[in-house]
């Protein structure tokens, strides 16, 4: 191998051809005469020549590079979505480029302007730390797609699941086996998702004529350490509940604990379901209830639509519905 690093002037005196000639095997741009361009590409082999990348896709218009901005990696559902989104990058020739912004605006911008110094073809957002104004505008720098938030603007461009009809579902099912006394573990208080399934839970109760009781309703954060408070507070005051909706899994497993040390029994004293439907859940004991948001494949749709964006081409978004899926922690209410 060769300690110093060859050049196209290397591999032109090798092949013993011109430079253009290697020029053009190089970013493939014009035919070339396939005995030069046998001896090109055995220069390069004998000369270890690896080709700049990146150089060699600018120069035919585009970087192959995605950005995409996670509001929190780490966490399962974001998680599971930037698996999908590499997953459908994976041999289409364009790779992408993580940042997180941990549920920062500010970072998520710094994040932004980063990308865009370093000439991305395209933008993934995953999850809601910017504003819709603020993706707008960006959008008109770079083509933009956001996975896990609603654009009322731009529905083309968005993927996600309809978290006021997954809130009501799961409390509707929870009605259905008899509960009454329901609590709702929310997720952070300024949370579209949030918001939205807190409304979904409303909805049911007033559908059913179930009295909206206050207390019930438990600010969380999205955390197992809130959903622990929210259950553990509410059996402290001696508030009587026999189901918990929590905004997220996580979040049901911290009131599944605090149920546990209050020596309350999961589902037979209180039914719980929780929301995204994280992989590890259908291992817990009892195995959780829970709203499956298919994450996975948001994020091949997402990648899907922004290659498709880039080279200005048309898609269509997948019908991708959140859906109860029934374990053993959710049983009928004791009469």
């Amino acid at each position: 191998m060769n300690s110093k690093k060859a050049t196209i002037d290397d591999i032109a005196k090798l092949a013993n051809v011109s430079k253009s000639t290697v020029s053009r095997v190089l970013n493939d741009t014009t035919p070339v005469h396939e005995d030069k361009r046998a001896a090109v590409e055995a220069a390069m082999k004998e000369l270890d020549f690896k080709p700049n990348v990146f150089a060699r896709s600018l120069a035919g218009g585009q970087s192959k590079t995605i950005g995409v901005l996670s509001q929190h990696l780490g966490s399962p559902f974001y998680d599971t979505i930037s698996e999908g989104i590499i997953s459908h990058f994976t041999g289409s020739g364009y790779w992408p480029m993580f940042a997180d912004s941990n549920d920062d605006p500010s970072i998520a911008d710094q994040a932004v302007e980063n990308f865009l110094d370093r000439r991305i073809d395209g933008l993934i957002f995953i999850g809601g730390m910017l504003s819709e104004k603020k993706l707008m505008e960006i959008n008109t720098r770079v083509p933009t797609f956001v996975v896990g938030m609603k654009l009322e603007t731009a529905t083309q461009q968005c993927m996600c699941v309809d978290n006021e009809l997954a809130g009501y579902n799961a409390t509707k099912y929870l009605i259905e086996l008899g509960h009454r006394a329901i609590v709702h573990v929310t997720g952070i208080h300024n949370h579209l998702d949030a918001i939205n399934r807190l409304e979904g839970y409303k909805r049911a109760l007033a559908e059913s004529e179930i009295p909206i009781d206050p207390e019930l309703i438990c600010q969380g954060q999205f955390d197992g350490q809130s959903g622990y408070d929210a259950a553990k507070n509410l059996l402290e005051k001696g508030k009587k509940f026999t189901a918990v909706f929590a905004a997220n899994d996580i979040c049901a497993m911290g009131a599944k604990l605090a149920l546990h040390r209050h020596s309350l029994t999961v589902p037979e004293d209180v039914s719980v379901i929780g929301f995204d439907d994280q992989a590890e859940v259908s291992f817990t004991v009892p195995p959780l209830t829970t709203v499956r948001q298919p994450a996975f494949e948001m994020g091949v749709a997402a990648a899907t639509a922004i290659i498709a964006m880039i080279n200005k081409k048309p898609y269509s978004l997948p019908e991708l519905p959140a859906e109860v899926t029934v374990r053993e922690s959710t049983a009928e209410a004791k009469s």
